[in-house]
């Protein structure tokens, strides 16, 4: 028995998810690979030079609108599909696509609130509109039909998560073991990297290897210029993420933390206890919506966490959203927790994943961040990652 077809599975999904919405079809838009979710539905098309279309509508089967100069780029799709020569035929084409329709959901997000979905210029929105039609975002039915995970997708990212849960601990260890030596966060970010290599993994950029005030920057990239040797009295922040080689395969992305020495200082203890306790809060309050049958919204949660931080007295010290959609890329096109840099009003669907990572920094001194990977299945939330409970001891 053969598997449906990827194409196929994601227009099911989103005509599923458009008719439980009562929207009438979801129009995708395309020009020189400015919108890569009409890639991702797709599959990447190389070489297409004017603006394509294509109508998936709540019932029926989807159809194409692209130029003719173009048509060729298209055909092994098997889609049916509308050519155009002008832009007032284009358009009439466009017209007849939407024929019957009222509410169409495009990649456009409402005062740019959502920018991993704000792909369609604001121009052709407004074309769209003059047809006749109210356009909404596409936000959810895009995450419903293409970043669920499928039970491989899973095994793959538990892999990787296995496998930087390993590296993570030996890059730890190779901090004490050469402490006499001077290692530099450069140093250590190199070991990791050799073990990704080992370990058959893939990562575009990182990791982040930070030490004492270098942790206050949350994406501390250490080069062979900027780092510091690792020394006793150090505080150590390490972010790591990659995937089993592979496009297919998912990611994984994981923050620890470290002292060298044999007492963590008490202002550490205390600010790593705030945000281990955020991490578990914004855990906690995933699983209480989906007991009382309800899936939370992305901005929600990231409040639980933020308003924990606040009490604790560290509000203005967390300075970025509380995580963000995991899939085949580190940061994905799925639902993003966050109240702060956006508001993000997608829910946390079955099938989708996403990291929890509160993190304070207190600039000139140190940084703490604690992240997981969170899998939310149909019974709520499955953290994915080791939890770190306690700092680190190096050299001890």
């Amino acid at each position: 028995m053969t598997s449906p077809h990827p194409l196929s599975t994601k227009l099911n999904n989103a005509q599923e998810h458009l008719s439980s919405e009562e929207i009438d079809g979801w129009l995708l838009y395309d020009y020189r690979g400015m919108n890569p979710i009409f890639a991702d539905t797709i599959g990447a098309i190389a070489n297409v030079t004017r603006p394509c279309w294509l109508w998936v509508p709540v019932s029926g089967g989807p159809r194409l609108l692209v130029s003719y100069v173009d048509q060729g780029r298209f055909e092994h799709l098997g889609i049916e599909t509308l050519l155009w020569v002008s832009r007032s035929q284009m358009r009439d084409r466009l017209r007849e696509l939407l024929r019957g329709a009222r509410v169409v959901a495009m990649e456009y997000s409402p005062e740019g609130a959502l920018p991993r979905v704000s792909w369609v210029d604001a121009g052709t929105v407004e074309m769209v509109r003059e047809l006749g039609v109210e356009v909404v975002s596409s936000a959810d039915t895009v995450q419903y039909a293409t970043q669920r995970w499928s039970a491989a997708d899973l095994v793959s990212h538990r892999e990787a998560a296995g496998r930087l849960g390993t590296i993570i601990q030996d890059a730890f260890q190779y901090i004490g073991e050469r402490l006499s030596e001077g290692p530099t966060e450069y140093d250590v970010a190199e070991f990791i990297r050799s073990g990704f290599r080992e370990e058959g993994m893939e990562a575009p950029d990182g990791p982040v290897v930070a030490v004492n005030e270098h942790g206050a920057d949350p994406h501390f990239d250490p080069t062979p210029a900027n780092s510091h040797v690792i020394a006793m009295g150090d505080w150590v922040l390490i972010d790591l993420w990659a995937r089993m080689q592979g496009e297919e395969n998912m990611y994984a992305d994981i923050t620890w933390t470290a002292y060298v020495g044999d007492t963590v200082p008490s202002e550490h203890r205390e600010v790593f206890e705030v945000v281990a306790g955020a991490r578990d809060a914004a855990v906690a309050a995933i699983a209480g919506h989906f007991e009382r049958g309800r899936s939370p919204q992305g901005w929600e949660i990231d409040k639980v966490a933020r308003d924990y931080v606040a009490d604790a007295g560290y509000g203005e010290r967390f300075s970025h959203r509380l995580g963000h959609s995991i899939g085949r890329e580190v940061h994905g096109n799925a639902v993003n927790l966050d109240s702060w840099e956006t508001h993000d009003t997608r829910r946390l669907m079955p099938g989708i994943a996403t990291s929890v990572e509160p993190g304070i920094y207190l600039p000139g001194k140190f940084g703490v961040r604690s992240e997981i990977d969170v899998y939310i299945s149909e019974d709520g939330p499955v953290v994915t990652t080791a939890i770190q409970r306690e700092p680190v001891m190096i050299g001890r």
